[in-house]
């Protein structure tokens, strides 16, 4: 049978300095998002350093927004009764949220283009393709985790985990959904979709900001279907399928709401 193998490896040491492949893929991702929105922002007539200026603001924000929503909707692995608390700390160890990352990420953006006098929607505009190119990039880090699965299955592109990583009572079972993987290659059709979708309705006033909303939203509620690890579940749906819809219905009401007006002939 075929499968795709899991890493033997995801940490390396530079002397006593660890090297882990999920925070190097991170840092990849994110600077393949600066560099795509800083030449966006360009192309639109901005000052190519007024992106690495809001960057510095947003990265800080979205690593602690992520790691916040992963350990409030995890917290009895840390706060429970066998849970450690320090390890809310560990980052490195994975256990990061693009929810919270975005929410964050916002936030620290929003402070920046306040600082610069610069409209957050026009920012959010130019950081949309960069932003699921960057998302593409950084879901591998999983892959060398051996995190972000799904179901079982026998499929020919099924992910092998090691015994260690797999869920409790199914020790056995060797092959699952690559979920890291559907997700990836998502994003990447993701950010071809909303260059496509800006150019051919031309898109502004944040509404290009709104289909990678939409569309990654879109994807990612499929996904988060075929998932097994533990996750909070509301009327029988996961916590982020939920989180997936409401982003999803507040993107598509953001471009119902600011569809352009046609011009009225004199």
């Amino acid at each position: 049978m075929t499968a795709i193998p899991s890493p033997t490896q995801a940490v390396w040491h530079l002397g006593p300095i660890p090297i882990r492949a999920y925070a190097l893929l991170m840092l990849l991702g994110v600077l393949v998002g600066i560099w795509v929105t800083r030449r966006r922002w360009v192309a639109r007539g901005g000052e190519s350093g007024t992106i690495g200026d809001i960057a510095t603001w947003a990265v800080p924000f979205g690593l602690v927004g992520a790691r916040l929503y992963h350990v409030a909707t995890a917290w009895q692995q840390y706060f429970g009764p066998a849970g450690e608390p320090l390890r809310a700390l560990a980052i490195w160890e994975g256990g990061i949220s693009i929810w919270g990352a975005v929410a964050g990420g916002a936030v620290g953006a929003w402070l920046a283009c306040r600082r610069r006098g610069i409209p957050l929607r026009d920012f959010a505009d130019a950081v949309a393709p960069g932003l699921a190119l960057g998302q593409a990039i950084a879901r591998w880090g999983n892959w060398f985790n051996q995190e972000l699965y799904g179901r079982p299955t026998t499929l020919p592109w099924a992910l092998e985990i090691d015994p260690a990583h797999r869920p409790p009572g199914m020790e056995s079972t060797a092959t699952y959904h690559p979920a890291f993987l559907y997700e990836s290659l998502w994003n990447l059709a993701v950010a071809g979709f909303v260059v496509w979708a800006e150019r051919r309705f031309r898109l502004d006033r944040g509404r290009t900001f709104a289909v990678y909303a939409a569309a990654y939203t879109a994807g990612r509620a499929w996904i988060e279907w075929l998932r097994i690890d533990p996750s909070p579940h509301l009327l029988g749906l996961r916590l982020n399928d939920w989180t997936a819809l409401l982003c999803f219905t507040a993107a598509v009401v953001y471009l119902t709401v600011n569809r352009p007006r046609s011009s009225t002939p004199s």
